[in-house]
């Protein structure tokens, strides 16, 4: 032991004491003082002692804040969510009861029209957070290899994508709740599908693959609309607003989700479309919006905590076994038929309101 005297050495006017200046007193490694305090295996009972003593005299006090921060990388999972979609929202909900009985807490960060899925990621990577869930993004192929390089940590990415050799995957099968819309239509009697595209959202591109396949399957001639554009209620109205200037409606339209059936509903009704009477419509998600009476939406409806949870488990079976292959996981979907959905009646003309009867 150093010659030093603990209750007369000092720190330095102004300047809180440290490990190092215990340490130091005691003539014995910083790494010997941390693990005394921080009761781990290694130092004896005396030195545990001596330690304690010599903090107490300095007047040390363990920095929680830097404690918390080296815990982090072992125990807090960063998720990136977008605000703004009600389903993104709906999937925390199973994000944390995962997350806790792993014994991890859970900091968000939020993606949204003036925030990338990149700024989003970055910030977590601030808190040192052992894996990430991303729910959405505005990142896609090449994009979002890069970002999952850099990050250093396992990744799932929530909605969208294929199995491969970076991050998890964790989706819907949003090719079938989409299929299984169609068929619906169909068998009531329509003919006369239009899909409403959100390309904004990742998700909706196997959605659509699921219409289209669908479409060809029943021998009918696809009709895609819509567009790109980080308010998705206004993309639909945009797409209702383009089939309104059309000579006919047609007999359905089916929405990539249900904030964008909303858009149509809302534009429809307007212009003195009804629905189902003149218009059948539908949506996908079957989040809060479509449940509301006014809406009494037919949608698709996923498992959003099924999925939340999902994507806690296989992230963090990645990062307790770093050899683990990242892994592809698909969530089967289930129709929900409300009174949006009926047998064909009328259509409409640009701006007079129901004018024509199909046969």
């Amino acid at each position: 032991m150093s010659g030093d005297d603990p209750m007369t050495v000092g720190t330095g006017e102004g300047r809180t004491p440290t490990m190092a200046d215990i340490a130091r007193v005691l003539g014995i490694s910083r790494q010997s003082v941390s693990l005394a305090l921080g009761d781990a295996p290694g130092p004896s009972p005396e030195t545990r002692r001596r330690v304690r003593e010599a903090a107490a005299a300095l007047g040390y006090h363990p920095h929680l804040g830097a404690q918390a921060l080296r815990r982090a990388r072992s125990t807090t999972l960063g998720v990136v969510f977008s605000p703004a979609h009600a389903a993104e929202t709906e999937i925390l909900d199973g994000v944390y009861p995962a997350a806790a009985a792993h014994g991890c807490g859970v900091v968000l960060s939020p993606q949204t029209v003036r925030r990338s899925t990149a700024e989003a990621v970055g910030e977590l990577l601030g808190h040192r957070c052992s894996a990430l869930v991303v729910i959405g993004s505005d990142l896609r192929g090449r994009g979002l290899d890069d970002l999952v390089a850099r990050a250093g940590v396992p990744v799932a990415q929530v909605g969208y994508g294929r199995r491969n050799a970076a991050y998890d995957v964790v989706r819907s099968a949003g090719e079938t709740g989409l299929s299984d819309v169609v068929e619906h239509l169909h068998g009531l009697g329509h003919r006369e599908i239009t899909y409403v595209h959100t390309a904004s959202k990742p998700a909706t591109l196997v959605r659509r693959a699921g219409y289209l396949a669908a479409m060809a399957r029943l021998g009918l001639v696809p009709d895609v609309v819509g567009g790109r554009g980080p308010e998705v209620e206004e993309v639909g109205a945009a797409a209702a607003r383009h089939l309104l200037d059309r000579p006919g409606l047609p007999t359905a339209v089916v929405a990539a989700n249900d904030q964008a059936a909303i858009g149509v509903l809302q534009t429809f009704a307007r212009r003195g479309v009804r629905i189902p009477e003149d218009v059948s419509l539908t949506g996908f998600d079957d989040a809060a919006p479509a449940r509301f009476s006014s809406a009494d939406l037919t949608t698709v409806a996923q498992d959003p905590g099924g999925l939340g949870a999902a994507a806690v488990e296989v992230v963090l079976a990645r990062r307790d076994d770093p050899a683990r292959r990242p892994v592809e996981v698909v969530r089967p979907t289930r129709l929900v038929v409300r009174g949006s959905t009926a047998a064909p009646g009328r259509t409409t003309g640009p701006t007079t309101g129901p004018t024509t009867r199909r046969e």
